[in-house]
């Protein structure tokens, strides 16, 4: 049985072994935004986002923050998952086979799905997540760019140690997602193989998830497999460039205004809310959610 030790050590964390592929990876894309030609602007196609300074130190700043923030979320659900799994759960499952972990790594990435959903169609999660998607730049440095509150991942993992799946083996497949995920942050890569495409999340899909385009909006939630996305109905192809970031972009490049300006916002339309139900709504409503008459007040014309 693993205990906390051991779920933290680095030897059981395959992240910590994919850093250094992350850094030349990021070095060798650089190279590649400086030297190539951009050919799809003579066909007038918008010009690849590339690298900027200030905006990838906030992503690595925001990075390194997310590796302190998600050691506290391990030791924090360790407790919680471990003691799900031997009190609660009917069946603990051999970790010893392949189909086991290739259960858990379906289960892991259907769970993933959902949070990440959660997270896009509600307010609160949103406000945790939408420092991801703060960059109006789509490269691998992006992909450091993760959010400091984790916390709402604890209800949609939760089932999985109830099912039966050791708590060790899931921190293992959520690192393997994450470095999946890093390598979808690119421009550089187009589109693949056609059954490719269709299973997997790649690039191009990834893309259009982070597109604040109209008709890219809340599209391919997936980690891992873009099935989840084909099944329950958010799938979207790229059919060109996105415009990357928010759809209300942000000015700044501080860390700490990009992971908790939202939350702000969010406490103060909730001290300002004349009722239950509105603050209801700011909390669980859909991004940029608004009582109804402050919305018919937005459409009014300016006198």
């Amino acid at each position: 049985m693993y205990d906390l030790d051991q779920v933290l050590s680095l030897e059981h964390n395959p992240v910590a072994f994919a850093i250094p592929f992350f850094v030349l990876t990021i070095l060798l894309e650089i190279a590649a935004l400086t030297w190539l030609d951009d050919d799809g602007v003579g066909r007038g196609e918008k010009p690849r986002t590339g690298y900027l300074k200030r905006d990838f130190w906030a992503s690595i700043s925001m990075g390194v923050g997310s590796i302190v923030w998600l050691t506290v979320f391990k030791v924090l659900t360790f407790f919680l998952y471990q003691w799900v799994y031997l009190n609660v759960a009917p069946v603990q499952w051999g970790t010893g086979s392949i189909g086991y972990w290739v259960a858990a790594m379906l289960a892991l990435d259907l769970a993933f799905y959902c949070t990440h959903r959660f997270v896009h169609e509600h307010n609160i999660g949103w406000a945790a997540h939408q420092s991801h998607h703060s960059s109006e730049y789509m490269n691998f440095g992006t992909a450091l760019r993760q959010k400091w509150n984790p916390w709402f991942d604890v209800i949609f993992f939760l089932p999985l140690p109830l099912l039966g799946f050791a708590p060790w083996t899931l921190y293992v497949c959520f690192s393997i997602s994450l470095i999946w995920q890093f390598f979808t942050h690119t421009e550089l890569v187009g589109k693949l193989p056609r059954w490719f495409e269709f299973v997997f999340n790649t690039p191009s899909h990834h893309r259009v998830h982070h597109g604040s385009d109209p008709e890219y909006l809340d599209k391919n939630y997936a980690g891992i497999l873009i099935i989840w996305d084909r099944m329950f109905g958010t799938f979207c192809e790229e059919k060109q460039r996105p415009t990357y970031g928010l759809t209300v972009q942000v000015e700044t490049h501080n860390p700490l205004k990009l992971e908790y300006a939202a939350f702000g916002k969010i406490a103060r339309q909730v001290r300002a809310a004349g009722s239950w139900r509105e603050r209801w709504g700011y909390l669980w409503g859909p991004p940029g959610w608004a009582p109804e008459h402050l919305r018919d007040q937005e459409h009014q014309p300016a006198a």
